[in-house]
């Protein structure tokens, strides 16, 4: 034990004898000093690189707390009736059809519209079951929240084992609040739910040098949406660049996806899509051209935002961020405003990639020789953690802390009384608000895109500039061969009722 190590644990015993200087040292020492340095700098990179001891529990109750967290946004939603798009009424008609053993039929889209001609997600088959026995919006809501909540684990996980615990935590907490979850989350529901555990696992794989794991965790990416085939190829060259040997598996991997994706968009989807071909490829470049008319700085901007609050960069020194690009690519070439900004749910897919990417790179950083990258590295993940809350505040989780999150009003109590008077089975054309009321029980079609049916009922929010009877004649102008009258106006929504057919 050296004299610094005895006074540091109280040990009094005698300091060591000093070796003869010998030629070298009496004079500059400079022959041992460089060794030295070197010598410290191995013993920090293999100190950084080897797998801390990981807390068994800190993962799990960190990912319970955010499902409680997830689920009791999503619920609060669900009761004061404020659905922001038409897509968790499409996802419950595709799983409907999937949970009484029939085609993922979703009316919503048009009627008799198979999904699997718009997007390839057949893995939306797991909540089939349990959308049986429970058949509502809520099954979709709290399914999505218990996936969000489960790619917390990994994260954790992963960062306590290669940071420490507290840093762990400050990582796993920063990702479970980060805005591009937070975003999704606000969404209602959507299939890149799945999406993100199988992204968390694999890259988690990853980093513990576990190859057969993450190659398995990415394989049934494919079967989350048709783009992330690219993405599961994306995984498989990340593990090539870190064996650093060609090993069949990641290449088998990488041929998988891509051939998958190819698959999917020139033969499964189109085989089932009634034009016989991709409808998005028209939103690829400016117009359906080849380049792209999102502005570059909205571009730019977003990835800063991927990139910036969730590592302050630091994820640029890992090759981790390899599996981002399929995403960004894709965005880059599209024309489609939606895909940018910080809206909706496109950048939850790349909120895992970009921790997992900073829990990579900060070991490395750690033993930097320059003084300030370590010393900016032992501070981020606190600094991110900051940042995540400090964001949070004007993100969808700070509602949780407002009382008008959980009071169902008496307009909501009101709408949801008039559509109780629709009975089950009908056909219904209606627009966003009512929809989760609906998709459990009836037939649902999007207003003006019943294909020639009459509806049974027409379940609208009430036109702000349109009077009752005034949005009663644009009804029935939609169906010059049926007669409707009023069935109710409450809670900002009206009812229409079919009486007879002309």
């Amino acid at each position: 034990m050296d004299t610094a190590a005895a006074t540091a644990t109280g040990d009094s015993g005698p300091p060591p004898q000093a070796a003869a200087p010998g030629p070298a040292t009496a004079t500059t020492g400079a022959p041992h000093t460089a060794p030295g340095r070197l010598r410290r700098a191995a013993h920090r990179l293999r100190d950084a690189s080897a797998p801390l001891r990981t807390p068994r529990l800190d993962p799990y109750w960190t990912a319970a707390f955010f499902f409680v967290a997830f689920a009791a946004l999503s619920v609060c939603r669900l009761r004061t009736m404020s659905t922001s798009s038409w897509d968790l009424g499409i996802f419950e008609q595709a799983i409907r059809g999937y949970a009484h053993l029939q085609a993922p039929i979703v009316d919503l889209k048009g009627p008799g519209t198979n999904v699997l001609g718009d997007h390839f997600s057949p893995v939306l088959i797991v909540l089939a079951p349990l959308y049986r026995l429970f058949p509502s919006p809520l099954t979709l809501l709290l399914a999505q929240a218990a996936l969000f909540a489960l790619s917390v684990l990994p994260v954790t996980r992963a960062a306590a084992r290669h940071l420490g615990r507290l840093p762990g935590l400050a990582v796993g907490i920063a990702y479970g609040t980060s805005w591009g979850i937070q975003k999704a989350v606000d969404f209602d529901f959507h299939e890149i739910a799945f999406a993100l555990p199988l992204i968390a696992f694999a890259l988690e794989a990853v980093l513990r040098e576990r190859w057969t794991a993450a190659v398995c965790w990415a394989v049934p990416l494919v079967l989350v949406k048709e783009d992330l085939g690219v993405t599961a190829a994306a995984i498989g060259a990340l593990v090539l660049i870190r064996t650093r040997r060609a090993a069949p598996l990641p290449i088998a991997l990488v041929v998988f996806g891509l051939t998958a994706t190819a698959l999917t968009l020139g033969v499964i989807i189109p085989a089932f899509n009634g034009s016989g071909s991709y409808d998005y490829w028209s939103k690829l470049g400016a117009d359906g051209g080849a380049a792209p008319a999102v502005p570059l700085d909205t571009a730019v901007r977003t990835t800063l935002w991927v990139l910036l609050p969730t590592t302050g960069l630091l994820a640029l020194r890992s090759p981790f961020l390899l599996v981002a690009l399929p995403t960004l690519g894709w965005r880059f070439l599209s024309h489609e405003p939606h895909y940018w900004g910080i809206d909706w749910h496109y950048n939850a897919v790349l909120m895992p990639v970009a921790l997992l990417a900073l829990v990579d790179a900060l070991p490395r950083a750690r033993v930097s020789t320059r003084p300030w990258v370590r010393s900016y590295a032992h501070h981020l993940p606190a600094a991110v953690l900051a940042a995540a809350l400090a964001l949070t505040a004007t993100l969808p989780l700070s509602r949780l802390t407002e009382a008008a999150t959980y009071r169902v009003t008496p307009d909501v109590t009101a709408a949801d009384r008039l559509l109780a008077r629709i009975p089950d089975g009908a056909t219904v054309e209606a627009d966003i608000r009512p929809l989760s009321r609906l998709t459990s029980r009836t037939r649902v079609f999007w207003t003006g895109d019943t294909r020639g049916i009459a509806p049974d009922y027409i379940a609208l929010q009430h036109p702000a500039d349109r009077t009752t009877r005034q949005a009663l004649a644009d009804a029935s102008a939609r169906h010059p061969d049926s007669t409707y009258t009023v069935l109710g106006d409450a809670g900002g929504l009206v009812v229409f009722q079919r009486v007879s057919a002309r």
